[in-house]
């Protein structure tokens, strides 16, 4: 195996897929809430494309898999892709963050396919809340899907959450207690500017360590977790007689960028090194010219490199990346 390393000799293994740009949802922070342009099916990247990348960059050190959308559930036969890439020899990890909409009824056929782990979007914990965020009534829906993930067995089942000041953030112990009576494990992820039609300001923005403040003032020392090669970029912790975990993803206050092992293709074929920077290689194309392996080896090579250091935002920057979060991929 010839490991890929960008410019600041962090070594990629982690490959984040999106294979849809639709969703089942409307949350403010990620969709505009009147009506954008989706993709055509012939727009996005086939199954068998898919599997191509996959196979053409094992070699080059890529082992861990997580697939996104949009809603990827709402995909057909998304269950069949899992297996083909479990097939794979070489992959070692396949996960999917999901809104937990359709996870109810598809849990079991996506763990009988191998998928290994399930990342969750909820942001609230109130029925009302979720309406207006989401501009859909699937609280009941979402808890369900949670409730099936655990009875299906995964684990770990991870609960993002998106912070924000004045909205959630009097739900934080609220996250918490779940950690406690289930084996979930709840990520407080700091709300980052994403999309050019986003509503982000800097006094929304609630610190990971505000967070753990607030925690450890109700519930005593949190307990840290080392970190294994499914954390990902959170950090992790326990609390005294909790079933879970909770994690904080510092992505303003404390970036990770300096231990970043991931790059990202959006459902339309683009290679995306970064997420918030606005570079991007056209993957797809080089795949429906007939290049081979070697081709698309080239081209990961190349956007790797390019990889930026850093993604220059701190909790009062207002730099955002111009694509719609909903068509980079989570």
């Amino acid at each position: 195996m010839n490991q890929l390393y960008d410019g600041a000799q962090r070594s990629i293994s982690y490959l984040r897929i999106s294979v849809t740009d639709r969703c089942n949802l409307r949350c403010r922070y990620c969709t505009p809430e009147e009506q954008f342009p989706l993709l055509g099916h012939g727009d996005i990247l086939t199954y068998e494309e898919i599997i191509l990348i996959i196979k053409a960059l094992v070699p080059v050190g890529i082992d861990k898999i997580r697939l996104t959308g949009g809603e990827p559930l709402v995909r057909r036969g998304l269950p069949r892709l899992i297996a083909c890439i479990n097939d794979i020899e070489g992959i070692r990890d396949v996960s999917l963050t999901t809104n937990g909409v359709l996870l109810a009824e598809m849990a079991g056929d996506l763990r009988s396919a191998g998928l290994g782990r399930v990342n969750v979007s909820l942001d609230t914990l109130k029925a009302e809340k979720f309406l207006y965020i989401t501009r859909r009534d699937d609280f009941l829906r979402v808890m369900a899907g949670i409730d099936a993930a655990l009875a299906a067995g995964f684990a770990p089942v991870k609960l993002n959450v998106v912070a924000m000041r004045g909205f959630n953030d009097d739900e934080i112990l609220d996250f918490v207690a779940l950690s406690i009576d289930r084996p979930v494990q709840v990520r407080f992820i700091e709300y980052m500017p994403i999309g050019s039609s986003t509503r982000w300001q800097p006094d929304a923005v609630i610190s990971a360590a505000e967070i753990r403040m607030r925690i450890e003032a109700e519930y005593g020392r949190l307990m840290p977790v080392p970190a294994d090669h499914v954390s990902g970029p959170a950090r992790l912790f326990t609390l005294s007689g909790g079933r879970g975990m909770v994690g904080f993803v510092s992505s303003l206050s404390d970036h990770f960028c300096d231990r970043c092992n991931r790059v990202r293709i959006t459902a339309d074929g683009r290679l995306r090194p970064c997420l918030l920077a606005d570079l991007e290689y056209n993957l797809k194309k080089v795949v429906r010219n007939g290049a081979d392996a070697g081709a698309i080896r080239s081209l990961f090579a190349e956007a790797v490199a390019n990889k930026t250091q850093g993604h220059g935002l701190s909790c009062n920057s207002m730099k955002k990346c111009t694509r719609l979060m909903s068509t980079i991929g989570g």
